[in-house]
């Protein structure tokens, strides 16, 4: 190839004649709203923060994560609580549903379900921390980018997570 063949080859790449990038995976992914109730009968929920070395480092969250071929999204969340927190968590229904594009072209189909109830003691197997949080506490909290409008909403009272 001539060196003036490579160069219009690059620059074509570069101002995208070459056709757009293919899109990343959409990610399907679930996640719990782990509920109790505290001492003093407000209700908390369990929330838990990425340790340094992965993606998204230090970053909270709620416990999940990815569907795996032929799984439902209730039967991913048992396993991850499972896999994540040493629990047996009773799947309570689906409280809402999220779509977030990253910046990096990434992106991520999110939904959240209410857990009430769970068989075994809270292990954390793989957060640098899990902690219990009152839902006007959760905005102090950096979270995950896709998980802040539930975030405020959460906070603010416009969804509600009572039976």
């Amino acid at each position: 190839m001539k060196k003036k063949e490579a160069i219009r080859r690059l620059d074509a790449r570069r101002n995208g004649a070459a056709g757009p990038r293919p899109p990343k995976a959409l990610r399907m992914v679930v996640a719990a709203l782990i509920l109790r109730t505290d001492e003093n009968g407000c209700e908390e929920v369990l929330i838990c923060q990425r340790k340094a070395d992965q993606p998204m480092a230090l970053k909270w969250e709620f416990p999940g994560g990815k569907i795996e071929a032929g799984e439902g999204p209730e039967e991913a969340l048992h396993r991850e609580l499972n896999e994540e927190l040493g629990i047996f968590a009773e799947i309570g229904p689906p409280l809402t549903r999220i779509r977030h594009n990253y910046r990096n072209g990434g992106a991520v189909d999110l939904q959240f379900f209410i857990v009430r109830s769970f068989t075994g003691a809270l292990e954390n197997r793989i957060f640098r921390q899990i902690l219990w949080s009152g839902f006007g506490a959760l905005p102090e909290y950096d979270f995950l980018a896709a998980d802040l409008g539930l975030i405020r909403d959460l906070a603010d009272g416009k969804l509600k997570v009572s039976d």
